[in-house]
């Protein structure tokens, strides 16, 4: 990417109008760039055969359209399919294509981050060294992306692929916005889904501005202690004022908020957890997603089927939506917890 140009991709409809006024051009051409860009997903300059000549020249010179560069591309044999791009020399992230065959639903799950700032015990991706944050456009590129190569629009965007977004809260939040634009992408809000390990700070924040998307936190344990020593992030913010938190978006926007649990044996299923997940669960208005555990870590083993049923069964009292994400793209190293380069 030539430097010093400035950066189209990635920025809203204002941002493009204060570019076109700045070199001296006029603002309604803003709108047709924007739509070129995400609508039409034009990649450079050349295309926009609605400009003259002489304007695709102008833009040439002090603009640019950035786009990731493809690398590995793996499929899986439920139809998942993962695929890594680099997003400068030596940082490389990773986009999931997920899609279900029982409801229609078609999946992208995105990344934030090079690597991530969190080291929760039970994540692949905590193990890389983090590289830093990713730029708006390098988060709204991976759906262009990932839609271009499978030739399939996406229903749902997921942002629970590499990194925290909350630790990259203002890019993640403008990208959603894009996604969600009619004249954009034009991807319902309801179908956006941003995640949090606990961040308390971007929560707040995400309530503060009433941001019309779900929100999801990554739960995984009940019990304050044992969270903190499997989540480190529970000690900067401690799981009971996490969920003061998750009480006060719930009833300040009057939606439910999801917990992500990573089920892992011998350390969070049991009738304890269980009985203690459901006094949480009863107290905020949630829906909770189950995740088998995907990958080996300290000793741990992925539970068996009967023990998956077993642990949602005793989650009935909860009188809340309880679902098993299952593990797909798993063979492709694709599956939540799982992302890490590898493949």
């Amino acid at each position: 990417m030539e430097k010093d140009k400035f950066i189209v991709k990635g920025k809203n409809l204002s941002e493009l109008e204060e570019f076109f006024k700045g070199i001296g051009l006029e603002k309604f051409r803003a709108k047709q760039l924007y739509t070129g860009i995400y609508t039409n997903r034009y990649k450079n300059f050349g295309e926009f055969t609605n400009f003259s000549s002489d304007l695709r020249n102008r833009l040439e010179e002090k603009a640019v359209i950035p786009t990731l560069t493809a690398g590995r591309h793996l499929k899986s044999s439920d139809g998942t399919q993962k695929m890594t791009f680099e997003v400068e020399p030596g940082k490389e992230i990773e986009a999931v294509w997920i899609p279900s065959g029982d409801d229609g639903r078609k999946t992208i799950c995105i990344s934030s981050q090079v690597g991530c700032t969190l080291s929760c015990a039970f994540c692949a991706t905590g193990l890389l060294e983090f590289k830093g944050n990713l730029k708006t456009w390098q988060i709204i590129d991976q759906v262009l992306e990932v839609e271009r190569v499978v030739g399939e629009k996406a229903t749902n965007v997921v942002f629970m692929g590499m990194g925290e977004p909350m630790h990259n809260y203002f890019s993640v939040l403008k990208a959603a916005h894009i996604l969600h634009d009619p004249e954009a992408l034009n991807i319902g809000s309801k179908r956006i889904t941003i995640s949090t390990a606990g961040v308390i700070t971007g929560i707040d924040r995400f309530v503060e501005n009433k941001e019309p998307f779900n929100f999801a936190i990554s739960l995984n344990h009940p019990n304050p202690e044992i969270r903190k020593s499997i989540m480190g992030i529970d000690k900067k913010y401690p799981l009971v004022d996490l969920l003061k938190s998750a009480r006060n978006f719930t009833k300040t926007l009057n939606r439910k908020i999801t917990f992500e649990y990573i089920m892992i044996p011998q350390v969070n299923m049991g009738k304890e957890n269980a009985n203690k997940l459901v006094k949480i669960a009863r107290s905020v208005s949630c829906k909770i997603n189950l995740i088998p555990l995907n990958t080996d870590f300290n000793g741990w083993k992925r539970p068996t089927e009967e023990e998956v049923e077993n642990f949602k069964s005793l989650l009935r009292p909860a009188g809340v939506p309880v679902m098993n994400r299952r593990s797909p793209g798993r063979d492709i190293h694709g599956a939540c917890g799982m992302l890490s380069l590898r493949g």
